[in-house]
């Protein structure tokens, strides 16, 4: 254990309890506090007691500066895109024709978010919309990928079948999927969203899917109307 200079059994610790219950010793020894010379961390300069705390607080206060500031630009980023959500979500409020929501939806995801590809798949919807595309044939295997989803998917496109659904699916680097869940008289998928780029990075394992889930939730609610009336 260290042990302050001279006074045997006297610790470091011992001397910084002393200084931090003692506040008035620095008043009684002000030339003692004056004197003291400490080595700078922005050179090997010495620096008085008084400057190096100055720069410890300037150092305290930019760090509490750049932390406002990423606050600041994430509030900005996140009114945009609830901007955005509103303006997508006006848009399919005003789709009278119901056989339009899907492609009303794909194009102002593009729109809006700068989505390079979407595209929308419903193995649920009323016998009358058969021939429209979002109502192609989807396999087995993909209602079953869809409804093991309790999260949107993101990752990389590993030959995901949804994927050909895409215009230009060979492109397709990173892909987003969103299932698309009855919200009366159960719960299971009726549909999948599924969002391409071909940028490797834009839908990554460990990003959020908050905004995703919103989306979703936007989604099915519109898509209700193409189901079959029970």
């Amino acid at each position: 254990m260290n042990q302050a200079s001279g006074v045997q059994g006297i610790t470091e610790a011992d001397i910084a309890q002393y200084l931090a219950n003692t506040p008035g010793f620095f008043e009684r020894y002000a030339e003692l506090l004056a004197s003291v010379q400490l080595t700078s961390p922005h050179g090997q300069r010495a620096v008085s007691l008084q400057e190096r705390q100055m720069e410890m607080l300037r150092d305290r206060i930019k760090g509490h500066e750049h932390k406002l500031m990423e606050m600041i630009r994430n509030s900005q980023e996140n009114v945009a895109i609830a901007d955005r959500l509103q303006r997508w979500t006006r848009a399919i409020l005003l789709t009278a024709n119901a056989a339009d929501l899907p492609r009303r939806m794909v194009e102002g995801l593009r729109h809006q978010f700068l989505i390079p590809q979407a595209a929308i798949r419903l193995w649920g919807a009323a016998g009358s919309f058969g021939g429209e595309e979002f109502a192609a044939s989807v396999s087995e295997d993909v209602k079953a990928f869809t409804g093991s989803l309790s999260l949107p998917y993101c990752g990389v496109n590993s030959g995901f079948e949804a994927v050909s659904w895409l215009d230009d699916a060979p492109t397709v680097a990173s892909v987003a999927m969103i299932p698309l869940r009855h919200w009366q008289g159960g719960d299971g998928a009726f549909g999948l969203l599924v969002l391409g780029s071909p940028d490797p990075t834009r839908y990554s394992a460990d990003m959020g899917t908050e905004f995703l889930t919103r989306i979703g939730e936007v989604a099915s609610a519109a898509l209700s109307r193409l189901l079959p009336v029970e």
